[in-house]
């Protein structure tokens, strides 16, 4: 890496930290998903369950009664919510995809350019 003109190394370093941001959204990705999971199973389970029934919910270190209807919008407004995030960490993960693809083809041809010289020498 020494070896390498300060500009390369300098798109190697780039495209190191690129690809943490990449890795540090997929799981932010993976997260979301898990939280939706866990959404959507809470919203079944309160599907099954009789309009009076007795629902608790968490509150910080507690736990507080609430009513049916009550649980049910707020977890589809959470459902929502979390899809629309699932939604727009995609679409940050293409972007950056689209650009690691480039810096790497970048990379190559700096890397193709030093070796051609030293081939011929």
């Amino acid at each position: 890496m020494e070896n390498l003109p300060s500009n390369v190394q300098h798109q190697i370093s780039q495209f190191q930290q690129t690809q943490q941001r990449a890795q540090a959204l997929a799981n932010q990705k993976r997260q979301l998903e898990v939280n939706l999971k866990e959404t959507e199973q809470a919203l079944e389970e309160l599907k099954k369950l009789d309009e009076d029934s007795t629902i608790y919910k968490s509150v910080g270190g507690i736990m507080a009664e609430t009513d049916s209807a009550d649980a049910k919008d707020e977890l589809e407004d959470k459902k929502e919510t979390l899809n629309l995030r699932v939604k727009t960490v995609e679409r940050q993960q293409e972007r950056i995809n689209d650009k690691l693809e480039k810096m790497r083809a970048k990379i190559q041809d700096a890397l193709r350019g030093q070796q051609s010289p030293a081939d011929a020498a």
